[in-house]
């Protein structure tokens, strides 16, 4: 008698767990998602590892990534997943949920992706966005985030790198500012000068510290991790600030100076996983944010911006 008979085939259930795993990254995240302890969530994905012959997740730092192995039992669940999709939403229902879960900067966060999902959510009311804001490298292991979106080329391996676009930084101050201090005629009447922009000493993305070296020696007059910070702190008179285009163009009280000879462009680069793309929901997210950089383009090169000193 052939053995394999005796074999029970895999649990499509077990994959489907660990496809929610290996996008949440979490047993404990997976698990609320599912309507599910973290037991039964660990005891379906020591089954499947007895049901394969190996290890599906592996730990990194506080959350699971798939081994190469658990990739692909993953895509072999993603294609459970859109095979079942029509019996759960409907024959005839093509609306996209979920949430997707994005690491980004500020800015992009509050002037990219945030337009891009309400747009998305127009026809497909059942998506939502998570954003986890912070200005830093690309991670090595993506655990619980579906997509990320860097300043800088990145350098990573197993995942896909897209560039969606450059932004423009100028130096800024407020009218009032201005008014009392004199506005900078030369790149060189900056120097000594106050300065706003991102704390030196926590600043991972090199393109940023090379927007910083791009202008003269300043000294740092109110320093953040934030950029929001950087434009209110610059609106209040606290001295120059190396701000984005897109957020400081809008701002009456704020004047750009020397656009013609300061001005750095940088790139907005997107990274993800390939399974996470392959995803229906996110895939469309991704479009989204593309139709809005094209969108906002002008204002993220600060093109036709009034300014003086120039």
């Amino acid at each position: 008698m052939d053995d394999r008979f005796g074999t029970p085939p895999l649990s499509a259930d077990d994959l489907l767990v660990l496809l929610e795993v290996s996008r949440a990254g979490r047993y404990t995240t997976a698990a609320r998602s599912l309507g599910l302890n973290h037991t039964t969530i660990a005891r379906r994905i020591a089954a499947l590892e007895a049901e394969l012959g190996g290890r599906v997740l592996t730990r990194v730092g506080a959350g699971w990534v798939p081994t190469v192995l658990g990739e692909r039992a993953v895509t072999a669940a993603e294609h459970i997943e859109r095979a079942v999709a029509p019996l759960s939403g409907g024959a005839h229902d093509d609306r996209l949920s979920g949430e997707i879960r994005l690491t980004a900067t500020d800015g992009f966060s509050g002037f990219i992706a945030s337009p891009a999902m309400v747009a998305l959510q127009r026809d497909h009311p059942g998506m939502s966005l998570a954003i986890v804001t912070g200005t830093r490298t690309a991670s090595q292991q993506r655990t619980g985030t579906d997509l990320e979106v860097v300043v800088g080329r990145p350098q990573v391996g197993r995942a896909e790198a897209i560039l969606l676009g450059e932004y423009a930084l100028g130096v800024y101050a407020s009218r009032a500012y201005l008014e009392r201090e004199g506005a900078p005629r030369t790149p060189e009447d900056l120097t000594g000068r106050p300065l706003v922009y991102f704390i030196e000493s926590l600043l991972q993305v090199d393109v940023l510290d090379d927007a910083r070296r791009a202008i003269p020696a300043m000294v740092d007059a109110v320093t953040s991790t934030n950029v929001y910070v950087h434009v209110m702190a610059t609106r209040a008179g606290a001295g120059f600030g190396l701000l984005p285009a897109f957020l400081a163009d809008p701002v009456d009280d704020l004047v750009r100076v020397l656009p013609g000879e300061i001005e750095t462009r940088l790139p907005y680069w997107l990274v993800a996983r390939p399974e996470a793309l392959r995803r229906p929901g996110v895939a469309a997210f991704v479009r989204a944010l593309h139709e809005r950089m094209a969108e906002v383009r002008p204002a993220l090169l600060g093109l036709g911006a009034s300014a003086t000193g120039s």
